[in-house]
């Protein structure tokens, strides 16, 4: 079932541009609009260009929260589902194509999306099911004064992250440079996919659901991550995509691993440290151990349209998204992605995620069970991080607890 959409995953994660709607119209007569998704920058630019279309018989809602993913599967579930859009990224978007709870695109995109390119039209089983409009990675964010000041050059490794973090720690100038989202759980797990994916290796042996990851390319991942950590305030165990940004703006970190949807708000006119934000640039993720893959997960985000609803509110909901992500939307909000959309041109807070792009950074896994190790991942590395395990321990602990997900969800006999 994954194969078609596993082509066209990566096949948009090479683009650095595509096509959006032309039209900034709605022309909806009448539905309900509700969205799902994350929350962050962009995605508050395409929800509120969403709600131009609400009018006296079209009412658009949303509900932007960083627990989409919990949501999105049980709301989609009930009939009518609770929300006619969901916007998805990578691999949230496989439980609702495995669930049956998204509908084909093919009849709103002949009318609706003919500026659309075939890149951003995501099929499964020759059916488009997701149309995506931006793509997104993590990288290296980094401090531009402090590296020169002290004779730093930008590092492109993990060893020399953290070679140039021995430096200003040794001189003085920092006691705790670094910074990544190692907040146990689904980000902790992040960064462990993100450094594992530098190493080359796979997640998965080939051609099965078994898990591969006990291996010396773990043990390579893991020893990094943990290398890193020595360098972070002992609050690392709190650090998301959210926490990061104010330490960064004290002035507390000379560099760090993040998402490239929030780098617009690092360089923003109106950021509360303009000279920091003055500073601040940007690089594609560190390699390691000698290799030359950035060491980040390629993602794209979309939306999906819910099967348990009315036609006329998936019609209207199509539209308004197509209003969501238009070339106006995206040039009025340059800075908050790298948008997969009509006239489209990269931005500096784009320089991250591609330059990702340009090095050979690979996609998230785009499997069904992928989910399940994900989960597996951030549930058991806390303990080796915080030094209570082995990394040996560590990845076995992984494996089980992976293994008896996967054996419930019939991926493994």
């Amino acid at each position: 079932m994954m194969k078609d959409f596993l082509k066209a995953s990566v096949a948009i994660t090479a683009l650095l541009a595509s096509a959006g709607i032309a039209s900034a119209e709605c022309g909806i007569e009448k539905g309900s609009v509700r969205i799902l998704s994350n929350d962050f920058a962009a995605l508050h630019a395409i929800a509120t260009a969403a709600e131009t279309c609400a009018s006296d018989t079209v009412t658009v809602t949303k509900n932007q929260t960083t627990e989409h993913k919990n949501i999105q599967v049980p709301a989609l579930t009930t009939n009518p589902a609770s929300y006619t859009v969901a916007v998805i990224a990578t691999n949230s978007v496989v439980p609702l194509l495995t669930g049956d709870l998204v509908r084909p695109l093919d009849d709103y995109v002949a009318k609706w999306g003919q500026d659309l390119q075939e890149s951003q039209l995501i099929r499964v089983d020759g059916k488009v099911m997701a149309i995506a409009f931006m793509a997104n990675g993590q990288h290296l964010f980094y401090r531009e004064d402090i590296l020169a000041d002290n004779g730093i050059a930008v590092p492109t490794s993990y060893e020399e992250v953290l070679a140039a973090a021995k430096t200003l720690r040794d001189k003085g100038v920092m006691q705790n440079p670094l910074a990544s989202g190692y907040k146990p759980g689904w980000d902790l797990a992040a960064e462990f996919v993100n450094t594992y994916l530098g190493t080359g290796g796979e997640f998965f042996k080939e051609g099965s659901a078994e898990a591969d990851i006990n291996n010396e390319n773990g043990l390579t991942a893991l020893a990094t991550m943990k290398e890193m950590s020595t360098f972070m305030s002992p609050d690392w165990v709190t650090y998301n995509s959210n926490l990061m940004r104010p330490i960064w703006e004290a002035g507390d970190i000379a560099m760090q691993i993040g998402w490239g949807s929030v780098a617009g708000s690092y360089i923003a006119e109106d950021s509360p440290s303009p000279e920091i934000a003055k500073a601040t640039k940007f690089a594609a993720a560190p390699t390691i151990g000698g290799g030359t893959i950035p060491s980040a997960a390629l993602w794209w985000d979309g939306f999906v349209i819910s099967k348990n609803i009315s036609d006329e509110d998936a019609e209207a909901s199509f539209r308004a998204m197509m209003v969501g992500i238009s070339p106006a939307t995206a040039a009025a909000n340059a800075d908050a992605a790298v948008w997969l959309v009509k006239g489209y041109e990269a931005t500096p807070a784009a320089v991250g995620v591609v330059a990702d792009m340009q090095a050979g950074a690979r996609p998230y896994p785009m499997v069904p069970y992928m989910g399940l190790l994900h989960t597996a991942l951030g549930d058991n590395l806390a303990e080796f991080m915080q030094g209570q395990e082995s990394a040996e321990q560590a990845l076995a602990d992984v494996t089980a607890a992976y293994n008896t997900a996967a054996k419930e969800a019939g991926f493994l006999d």
